[in-house]
């Protein structure tokens, strides 16, 4: 997400009319009964940006949760992380330098409490690759860049790096590698920490992926770090450093970002198995029915960000796109139509929703997008719901004059909840539920998570793993394991499954092992000693 921005080992969607009569568009699907007779429930949601008014304050907080009801929003994406640290006291990442109410006060667990007092979930947002985006250096002296930043040497140098040598994006930014595994795993501890401190109800991934500020729309430019390049070596054989439009090194970072993904969730799963595990996606440009197919789209192609994979997987509840498109520009209302549909057809055993840019557009077009973005797809699927971004600037007036804010909030509430300004009715007229996870809720499959590491505690990088149900045959494979020697498989049938690896040469010890899969838990192999 944007402050406010417009606009395996390697070798491995313009809406067009014509006459006098408009047409009359489709009815959106709300809330409503599923096969079984059930309700489906229908998403709702604000992102509640941590650079803006809303959770500083108990006030602002109470602000937020009355704004929210009176939205029959059913839930809030709440940023917590920002820049490797937290709005609450009780995490491993430092608390906010932002100017926030004074300890005790905690943003998150206030927030919390008031959203559930008023049935509405919480979910915590944090950014997972952002370092800092300032010149000034963070005040906080445990903060990770001034340990793991531009002073630091070797794989205790957590920055990504551009194929020209810098490692800052843009004017400020800096961002951590996803192909090093220290750095990953402090992010991962840090929403774990989260998970068994907070009574949240999902994590809510932000920047899982590469960096922006490339030089084409193909390939990304980042990667280069001391690390990145040293594992992709051990990985490929390869003496010569990749160009940054090379396949096999694309396909190799692309699965660092997935592998990240994968152990956020699996350790979610391994601590409070309901909750959910949402993310905001990258829908950049044109929707992949407008270039050819998913795989030429910036999404998976330039940022390494492969949604439609984690959702195929299993490793990801819930993908928000980042609709931002001006309702305005014919070009944009035609990228907007496309990755709705795009979401909506993606979603498979899992979830999407569509997530407007209010901060774009006039309350009027942003509630015009929102009634689009919850109609059928031509092949006849819809995403689950909505969610505007932003609660701090409901339309693109109150981006030049936030003073314009309250009043365009109140505006977008009525629209969506009692006077649509085209006279239809309201989108969100009476309150929802929050679609259910029958996947997290109901379970008929478990999950299995592992570690290959020396009895030295070497770390077992890039070892492929193999999975075999004892009883069906069934074989997973196309696992490597990361590199802290992690590896992880979901949506497993339970029962015992055979765990072959094949280890490194030179490394003694048990190749193959056997482990109990149980519904809706995640069994841990054990494959030692290893020398």
């Amino acid at each position: 997400m944007r402050r406010f921005t417009a606009g395996v080992a390697v070798a491995a969607v313009m809406l067009v009319t014509t006459g006098s009569v408009a047409p009359v568009p489709p009815a959106p699907v709300v809330d409503g009964p599923s096969a079984d007779g059930a309700s489906t429930g229908q998403w709702r949601s604000f992102w509640v940006d941590s650079f803006h008014p809303g959770i500083y304050t108990p006030a602002e907080v109470d602000t937020l949760v009355a704004d929210a009801r009176a939205a029959n929003v059913n839930a809030l994406i709440v940023q917590a992380g920002r820049w490797a640290d937290c709005y609450c006291n009780r995490s491993t990442f430092p608390r906010t330098h932002a100017p926030v109410a004074p300890p005790p006060y905690d943003p998150l667990e206030y927030v919390i409490r008031k959203a559930h007092a008023a049935g509405i979930e919480l979910h915590a947002w944090v950014n997972t690759t952002p370092v800092w985006n300032t010149t000034a250096p963070p005040p906080q002296p445990d903060h990770i860049l001034h340990t793991h930043g531009s002073t630091a040497t070797g794989a205790d140098r957590w920055l990504n790096k551009r194929v020209d040598g810098a490692e800052v994006g843009g004017a400020t930014m800096r961002s951590l590698d996803p192909a090093n595994p220290a750095a990953v795993d402090y992010y991962v501890a840090g929403i774990a920490s989260i998970v068994r401190a907070y009574d949240i109800d999902g994590i809510h991934l932000d920047y899982i992926r590469y960096p922006d500020n490339n030089s084409s729309s193909t390939h990304s430019d980042w990667g280069y770090s001391e690390v990145s390049l040293a594992r992709f070596r051990a990985a490929t054989g390869r003496a010569e450093p990749p160009a940054p439009d090379d396949p096999a090194f694309s396909a190799w970072r692309r699965a660092q970002v997935t592998n990240y993904v994968r152990k956020v969730y699996l350790t979610m799963a391994s601590i409070k198995p309901r909750l959910r595990l949402s993310h905001s996606a990258i829908v950049y440009g044109r929707g992949p029915q407008a270039v050819g197919g998913w795989t030429n789209t910036r999404t998976y192609a330039e940022v390494y960000q492969d949604w439609r994979g984690w959702l195929a997987e299993g490793i990801m509840d819930l993908t928000i796109g980042m609709n931002y498109k001006r309702e305005g520009s014919p070009d944009q209302a035609r990228m907007f139509q496309e990755w709705n549909q795009a979401l909506a057809d993606s979603a498979g055993r899992r979830h999407t929703a569509v997530g407007p840019g209010l901060y774009l557009n006039t309350v009027e077009q942003s509630l015009a997008q929102s009634r689009r973005a919850l109609t059928r797809s031509p092949a006849g699927n819809t995403v689950v719901g909505w969610s505007g971004y932003a609660y701090a600037a409901p339309s693109a007036a109150s981006m030049r004059d936030p003073a314009l804010a309250r009043a365009d909030r109140d505006r977008l509430i009525a629209g969506l909840t009692t006077n649509d300004p085209t006279g239809q009715s309201p989108l969100f007229a009476g309150p929802a539920t929050v679609p259910a996870m029958p996947w997290k809720e109901r379970p008929t499959s478990g999950h299995v998570a592992g570690t290959l590491v020396l009895t030295d505690g070497t770390p077992l990088d890039q070892v492929p793993v193999t999975l075999t149900h004892t009883r069906s045959g069934r074989t997973v494979d196309g696992r490597v394991t990361d590199g802290s020697g992690w590896f992880g498989f979901v949506d497993l049938a339970p029962g015992t499954w055979r765990v072959d690896v094949t280890l490194p040469r030179g490394v003694r010890g048990p190749s193959t092992t056997t482990v109990d899969v149980r519904a809706g838990a995640v069994a841990t192999p054990r494959l030692a000693p290893l020398t």
